[in-house]
């Protein structure tokens, strides 16, 4: 750690300190190297506990998305225009990233099995009285009421992870769980159109998973355990206060350089994830001879990014793991090129759309799975660039600042640039738009992504100065937590080496 983060009581002491310090680190990354690569070490209750995570995350996804799939369905039942379709996402958003630091404040000091469970019922709950409900801003409300159950869990869960595992098992397990979100979003999609169609209404979409749920919260009770924080990293440190961590995290720059590139990539997803199966559909539909239904687009998206997730989010992963023993600063890399690449792919596909349907989707998938590189990469990042004791409360500030920025307004932005553009677009301004206006609205909309990711790639890229020197401190912090543990008359510089992070 910087040397004025230390208050020693003479130069004697101070040297002792520094020596413990490099001596407590080298016994640090010493004890982590036996667990680092070695997945035979990891335990069935602990396989378990990941299991659990990532069957949570992927209902909490198929949840979210579900919705989507059957927006057409939505604006017509509620008699509403693009841009009250886009806000009931941004309802749901808003309340999930206002209670997430709440929840990531207590997720550093009480019991996150409780937590975790009361939110995953209360989601639960609220989406299934949702779906019967008629009134469209009562039933905005209830989709805020689900944003508050998911906020509790998404905070939490990465956490949980990051004091089971360290190091190159950690990465696997972390990709493990957030390959649940791409594969659960295109669930959603899928159990959307496919329910309501059965059923002939697109309410028993939302029935689905508040089944599932109930089973979740069973097994996060009985079977998920609940470690110590920080114990993977036989870490000793203690929380501080809430302004001193937000603070530190403040600080921070590549946490918050990341999170910034991060709150980017929220912006695109949220947009394409809640517009994609609307824009495809008019597009497609103004081929001559093409006969579909949204239900049916909402389908094949799901497909599409379902296989996007279950490649990318691995090999993101994977490709991190590889060169980082090689480049020290691969991961913020990693995702700023992957960025910088997804961006004209997401824009060729937009413009595909009305002429060609296969290379359309070809070029969704290849531009979502370039942007699903990032998502366990950056979990990762947050969790060693920040100390133990601080990381609900880190991946809740992300959660807040990503999604405020991100996909809490992207959906409604998207919405409403592209009712202003069927009004400068249609010849006749008082009669309604025509289909080729609409789909050259929602296009000329969506184009914001394409810019979007390219600022998201830029703040990766700067990242990259911070991240190996930030991610040093943290272990200092650690090793030198645990050294003086051993000298109680060590404590007070412990404290202060904290709150200097």
């Amino acid at each position: 750690m910087d040397q004025s983060s230390i208050t020693p009581n003479t130069s004697n002491q101070q040297l002792v300190i520094n020596g413990d310090n490099d001596s407590a680190t080298a016994l640090l990354h010493e004890k982590q190297s036996r667990r680092r690569d070695n997945l035979r070490d990891v335990s069935f209750i602990e396989y378990m506990t990941v299991g659990v995570l990532c069957f949570v995350n992927l209902i909490n996804y198929m949840d979210r998305f579900t919705l989507a799939g059957v927006l057409g369905d939505v604006k017509k039942e509620f008699s509403i225009r693009d841009d009250e379709a886009g806000f009931l996402q941004t309802v749901f958003v808003i309340a999930y990233m206002v209670f997430a630091p709440i929840f990531g404040y207590m997720g550093d000091r009480f019991s996150r099995r409780t937590i975790m469970a009361f939110g995953v019922a209360l989601w639960c709950i609220t989406t299934f009285i949702g779906s019967f409900i008629t009134n469209f801003y009562l039933f905005a409300f209830f989709r805020g009421l689900v944003g508050i159950g998911e906020a509790s869990y998404s905070t939490i869960a990465p956490t949980i992870i990051s004091d089971l595992f360290v190091g190159n098992v950690r990465s696997k397990m972390l990709a493990f769980f957030y390959f649940a979100i791409p594969v659960g979003s295109g669930f959603g999609y899928i159990v959307g159109s496919v329910a309501g169609a059965a059923a002939g209404n697109w309410r028993w979409g939302l029935r689905v998973t508040p089944f599932l749920g109930v089973i979740a919260v069973g097994l996060i009770v009985w079977v998920m355990e609940n470690p110590e924080r920080g114990q993977a990293e036989e870490s000793r440190m203690k929380p501080t206060s809430y302004v001193d961590d937000l603070k530190a995290l403040m600080r921070n720059p590549s946490f918050m350089l990341s999170t910034l590139a991060f709150t980017c990539v929220a912006f695109v997803t949220g947009a394409l994830a809640w517009w994609g199966p609307q824009f495809i559909f008019l597009g497609l539909s103004m081929q001559p001879g093409v006969d579909i239904t949204i239900e049916s687009v909402s389908y094949k998206f799901g497909l599409v990014g379902m296989a996007a997730g279950a490649l990318g989010v691995p090999l993101g992963s994977a490709l991190a793991q590889r060169l980082r023993t090689r480049v020290a600063d691969a991961d913020p890399l990693i995702c700023g090129f992957a960025l910088l690449v997804s961006a004209p792919l997401v824009y060729f596909a937009l413009v595909a759309v009305s002429h060609v349907a296969a290379l359309s989707y070809l070029l969704v998938f290849l531009g979502m799975l370039t942007l699903n590189l990032t998502w366990s990469i950056v979990a990762d990042v947050v969790l060693y660039v920040v100390i133990p004791p601080r990381r609900s409360t880190a991946e809740a500030f992300q959660i807040l600042i990503s999604h405020m920025f991100g996909d809490a307004g992207s959906p409604y932005l998207v919405g409403v640039i592209s009712e202003s553009l069927k009004k400068s677009l249609s010849p006749l301004p008082f009669e309604p738009p025509s289909q080729i206006v609409q789909f050259k609205a929602l296009q000329y909309a969506l184009f914001v992504t394409c810019f979007v990711e390219v600022i998201g790639g830029i703040f990766f890229l700067i990242t990259a100065i911070y991240i190996v020197r930030d991610k040093l401190k943290v272990d200092r912090a650690i090793a030198e937590a645990e050294a003086q543990s051993a000298e109680p008359s060590h404590s007070n510089a412990q404290e202060d080496n904290i709150e200097g992070e």
